[in-house]
């Protein structure tokens, strides 16, 4: 983009302040639900998750808009643009006065948050009047706008007590239309725009401005917005609830010192600006990182009483952050905060000089999405944990997040520009006299720098060997890993009989907890073999699983063990359901094309056994003290029964120390298999990443999420019926198909065995559905067991139909993306990137994990049955059959020739073509 630097000073000037009071009075209409809502919510009575999402909102409206109107900015000029998106969110505005129902106060607010999308206007309006060496100072200037939220705190409880709500909306409605007439008459269109007219170009076409949006970069830049801007405005919003509920403050007070957090985080973004472009974005940023790490840190510990058995008798004491600390540490927060927000943007136009509005559309889309997002979450954790800090906690494991994200593309862009000079260094500086790599070698004697599993003479020499001891190895640690990401599965059915006081749909959360963090730990999982080796981190994660085992065997033999803490234990679980992407990644890199498919089916099919294992094994360890005084003592059922429910978490620890030893001694890593997050990054540009995301969801993840809510669906659903000896064996089923029908993939294709996978579990849900229809007939519970051994038995067919079209699917494709690369380049990254994919699809699918028994709660919660979620599931299994068949087995799809000509044998072994 050509810079405007021969425009006069007084015209910048002009230009950048009208700019930032029109967004100022913008942020001040978009944020107004955090004083009125608190209003509405005494009006309608509202929950604190109703409440969320009637101030989150205008925030999605806001964020979603962005990106077009970024875009529409380029194109047609942010004056014209700025103009109608006041005007409407005016109007919108007005319109709200008049709604009385929580529906179309829902409904106005969407149109309220236009006013948000003001926001990458301005961005790309006002870089475009300034040199790069001044956007920095500039959009910080402009992002100061952000005041408008403290504008509101201020100003709008005093109009709310003195007229009521509606008159804020009129108020703030008018000013805004008011400021949109003034804009237009006093600002200009921008230089680039008139030059454009002037030369009779055309404007940059919409896929144009799209294009940079596949750098993973701003992916990575969209993260850090979406805590420094999404975390400033859901806390903007929430702040004042907060204040009210925590330290009984009356409206105006609450408003005024959240002020106190808005202002700092809005007016010192442009000094962030000036930070910026003097000692660097990037400095800037860990700044922000680190400061606002220590204060969430401290802002999320609840408060607590502690009691210490003292020799004189017991020392009461509690931790409790009075409001006058409350208020300056949140000051502090907001001031880096604004510092952050300044610096992302001082990225934009450097990067992506020509692209500003789509770039800078989509970071702060992804940033008022987390306003958006942010607020409902807060309530809804409420809600669930009943701890107020809850909010804080959740922003400072997404800041750390960002942090380490930051840190390491930070240090990966360093080891690049450095090329091999780092990799010689040592690790350590006061070891660099000794250092020789001639004596020392480059890694650890597990690492194997020559593998070439195609070549036959080596695989039969060598490699068969070692790639089966790996495998071997693995299977126990996945099998060990699912065990404890399952144990919920169980153990939830069995806390009420041991006088946990828990409600159907809390039940129901704890067993759905642990496959929301498993599935969001698998995205990460899936990335790591290749950056640390699977030998290392297969003994890390495998460890892990220590962890949850050790606290759940704690925290079950105390009834008043607070629900907080099953919580806690429940996301830990997850590590277990997080190591499947990264060992079905490790596995995939050992074995060549031929045996790829059998060697994932083993993998995952024997480790997917640990489901149906710990649901066999559970009910029966439990009953007995099997680790004597060690284990503690049991819980009573009833008046005669007993139970050692601990059980449940200790007798997974030994086996998992052995297999963790196993794992560090006997695996190895392959020095083929390294790659940067960078590299395997690609794949989020490949479209067959995300429609296999789809279709394994539908396998995997029918799998996982009917093992996790099969015991307490059934027992809830047939309560005469002892169901928890049974319903291992729909997991078992699952599981066995899938290790002993790879090779029916491999015969008839793995296209046409996951259509047919689709239908079978379509008729199966219909079967589940009749079956519970007459659920009260003798001999109902029967057909409905029978008919979720179908659908066990049809998900683990199609969980090794889907992995092996993968591989098929990257391999028929490096052609068409990578012509300029010879055949074993192709082949190469065909290979990683087959192993990133089945990675990342893993972790998606396992959502389902949470989805499927949450939906189960819900839909018994709002319906009295489970009937309505079962009727979802089936929905999803007829657009995974259409999808499939559409893309893949249809004549003309693309593995259609490949699986009716042999093509698939052909490409399985065919090391290059």
């Amino acid at each position: 983009m050509q810079q405007s630097i021969g425009e006069i000073p007084g015209q910048q000037n002009k230009i950048l302040g009208m700019s930032t009071l029109a967004f100022t009075v913008c942020f001040a209409v978009w944020t107004i639900f955090s004083i009125i809502g608190i209003r509405i919510k005494q009006e309608l009575g509202l929950s604190d998750a109703e409440f969320g999402l009637l101030v989150g909102t205008p925030i999605l409206t806001g964020s979603l808009s962005r990106i077009i109107l970024g875009i529409w900015s380029d194109q047609y000029g942010g004056r014209i643009v700025n103009v109608f998106t006041m005007i409407f969110a005016a109007i919108a505005t007005f319109l709200l006065s008049y709604a009385r129902s929580y529906e179309m106060m829902l409904l106005a607010a969407l149109g309220v948050g236009l006013a948000g999308g003001s926001f990458s206007v301005g961005v790309a309006y006002v870089s475009k009047w300034f040199p790069k060496e001044k956007q920095g100072t500039a959009l910080g200037i402009f992002g100061a706008g952000n005041v408008g939220a403290a504008v509101t705190k201020f100003c709008a409880p005093f109009v709310l007590v003195a007229f009521g709500w509606p008159a804020v909306a009129q108020i703030w409605a008018v000013v805004l239309a008011v400021t949109a007439v003034v804009f237009w008459l006093v600002t200009d269109d921008d230089p680039d725009l008139k030059r454009r007219r002037a030369e009779g170009r055309k404007p940059a076409s919409i896929r144009e401005q799209l294009e940079p949006l596949k750098n993973q970069q701003v992916w990575r830049f969209s993260l850090y917005y979406f805590f420094v801007f999404g975390g400033f405005v859901a806390l903007a919003l929430w702040l004042p609830r907060y204040l009210i509920g925590v330290y009984d403050l009356d409206i105006e007070s609450a408003g005024m010192l959240a002020a106190l957090y808005s202002i700092p985080a809005s007016l010192f973004r442009a000094y962030g600006g000036h930070l910026s472009d003097r000692y660097g974005a990037r400095w800037v940023m860990y700044l922000t990182f680190g400061v606002s790490m220590v204060c969430l840190f401290m802002l999320s510990y609840p408060n607590t009483e502690y009691v210490i058995h003292g020799i004189r008798g017991d020392i009461v004491f509690s931790t409790r952050m009075g409001l006058i600390p409350f208020v300056l540490t949140t000051f502090v927060l907001g001031f880096f905060m604004s510092l952050g927000k300044a610096a992302v943007y001082k990225h934009i136009p450097v990067y992506y000089p020509g692209n500003v509005g789509a770039v800078g559309g989509l970071v702060g889309l992804i940033g008022g999405l987390g306003g958006f997002v942010l607020p409902i979450t807060f309530g809804v954790m409420n809600d669930l944990v009943g701890i107020w800090t809850s909010c804080f906690m959740l922003l400072f494991v997404i800041v750390a997040v960002s942090f380490l994200w930051m840190h390491l593309a930070v240090r990966q862009m360093e080891r690049n520009a450095a090329g091999g000079k780092l990799a010689d260094l040592p690790q350590f500086a006061e070891l660099e006299g000794i250092h020789d790599a001639a004596k020392h070698g480059r890694g650890t004697g597990a690492a194997i720098s020559d593998w070439r599993p195609e070549d036959p003479d080596f695989w039969a020499r060598t490699g068969n060997r070692i790639a089966q001891r790996n495998l071997w190895i693995s299977i126990p640690c996945l099998l060990l890993a699912f065990a404890v990401w399952m144990v919920w599965s169980v153990v939830v059915a069995k806390l009420p009989a041991v006088g946990f006081k828990y409600t159907t749909d809390q039940l129901f959360w704890l067993a759905a907890l642990p496959g929301l963090s498993g599935a969001t730990l698998r995205i990460f999982y899936s990335f790591m073999v290749p950056i640390f080796g699977g030998r290392l981190w297969t003994t890390l994660s495998t460890a892990s699983l220590l962890v949850p085992a050790f606290g759940i065997g704690y925290a079950v033999q105390n009834p008043d063990t607070p629900y907080l803490i099953f919580l806690v234990l429940a996301l830990l679980c997850g590590f277990g359901g997080g190591n499947f992407a990264s060992s079905m990644a490790n596995i995939s890199f050992f074995f060549p094309k031929a045996q790829k498919g059998n060697a994932l089916a083993l993998n995952a099919g024997l480790g997917n056994l640990g489901v149906s294992v710990v649901q066999f094994v559970i009910p029966i360890v439990i009953t007995t003290g099997v680790f004597g005084v060690v284990g503690g003592d049991a819980q009573a059922v009833g008046t005669t029964g007993h139970l050692w429910l601990q059980n449940a978490g200790f007798v997974w620890i030994p086996f998992i120390a052995v297999s963790a030893v196993l794992a560090w001694f006997g695996m190895n890593d392959l020095d083929a298999a390294k790659a940067s997050f960078a590299e395997q990054s690609v794949i989020f540009q490949r479209r067959h990443n995300w429609i296999m995301c789809w279709l394994y969801t539908g396998t995997f993840g029918s799998f996982i999420g009917y093992s996790a809510g099969f015991p307490l669906l059934a027992k809830t659903q047939f309560p005469m019926v002892d169901s928890l000896q049974y319903v291992f064996l729909g997991p078992l089923v699952g599981a066995l198909s899938r290790a002993a029908t790879g090779w029916i993939s491999d015969r008839f294709g793995g296209g046409r065995v996951t259509f047919w996978t689709f239908v079978l579990m379509i008729a199966a849900v219909g079967g589940v559905l009749y079956f519970l229809g007459i659920k009260d007939q003798p001999g109902a519970f029967w057909g409905f067991f029978a008919m979720f051994v179908i659908l066990f038995l049809a998900t683990g067919i199609g969980n090794a139909s889907t992995f092996q079209m993968i591989p098929i699917i990257m391999r028929s494709e490096m052609a068409r993306l990578m012509p300029s690369l010879g055949a074993a380049d192709r082949l190469r990254h065909a290979e990683k990137e087959s192993a990133a994919i089945i990675g990342f699809t893993s972790a998606i699918a396992a959502y389902g994990a949470f989805f499927i028994p949450k939906a189960y709660g819900s839909s018994i919660a709002l319906t009295g049955g489970p009937a309505a979620a079962l009727w979802g599931f089936m929905i999803f299994y007829v657009t995974c059959a259409a999808l499939t068949w559409f893309v893949y087995t249809r004549r003309g799809g693309l593995l259609h020739d490949i699986e009716r000509g042999g093509g698939a044998a052909r490409l399985s072994v065919t090391p290059a073509e």
